[in-house]
């Protein structure tokens, strides 16, 4: 098993919908991290492709000159995917409850998750639902940065470092058959190099986790 019972857990075990009854239409990471997001999804992303942003928000990062055939959204409050403009259709589910997407095989060219990977409790069968919507060679992008909501971060993640967090999103993707060897971009600092010369701090560190569903 992937993660034993203990790891799931979370110091408030509560319904997650409960939690996000509220929608929060803030930023949960500094604009350094957002702008390296948007230039990874600049590179990886072809235009006129059909996406599926994953437990997203009110806002998606995604290049404002790239068009999609299809975007659709996942999430937990409706108010805050009615928000995001980039949505052409979103749907509200707590994937800890029930992590069956209702969503088509091989139906998205795009899987994107961004800092939320460290909320969900039975990654195995998450990432076994990712890789049967993508289609052969099919990306998964899984990005977070060291922020959560604490008290909803399985313990897996809270008790982990950065590095070992990183490389538990790596088993996530190789605990399913049919994933690539998953690649591991890292950049600890996001702060323009001008800032850091001048002592300014290291803002938001950047990690990114990326797969494609093996082609056939």
């Amino acid at each position: 098993m992937l993660l034993r019972p203990n790891q799931r857990q979370k110091l408030d075990d509560t319904d997650d919908q409960l939690f996000y009854t509220y929608p929060r239409f803030v930023t949960h990471v500094d604009d350094g991290f957002i702008q390296q997001l948007t230039d990874l999804y600049r590179d990886r992303l072809k235009p006129n492709t059909r996406i599926l942003d994953m437990m997203s928000s009110w806002v998606s990062h995604l290049p404002e000159e790239m068009q999609f055939a299809h975007i659709e959204g996942h999430g937990l409050n409706a108010e805050e995917l009615a928000r995001n403009p980039r949505l052409n259709h979103y749907f509200v589910q707590n994937l800890n409850e029930n992590p069956q997407l209702p969503l088509p095989d091989q139906d998205f060219d795009a899987v994107l998750m961004c800092v939320s990977v460290q909320y969900v409790q039975y990654p195995e069968a998450i990432f076994s639902e990712i890789h049967r919507i993508l289609k052969p060679g099919g990306a998964a992008i899984i990005s977070f940065s060291n922020r959560m909501f604490f008290q909803k971060a399985i313990q897996a993640w809270r008790d982990a470092s950065e590095a070992t967090r990183v490389e538990l999103v790596k088993h996530y993707f190789t605990s399913v058959p049919g994933f690539t060897t998953p690649e591991v971009i890292v950049r600890q600092s996001t702060m323009p190099n001008f800032l850091q010369w001048l002592g300014a701090g290291g803002g938001d560190p950047f990690y990114a986790v990326i797969a494609h569903r093996n082609p056939e």
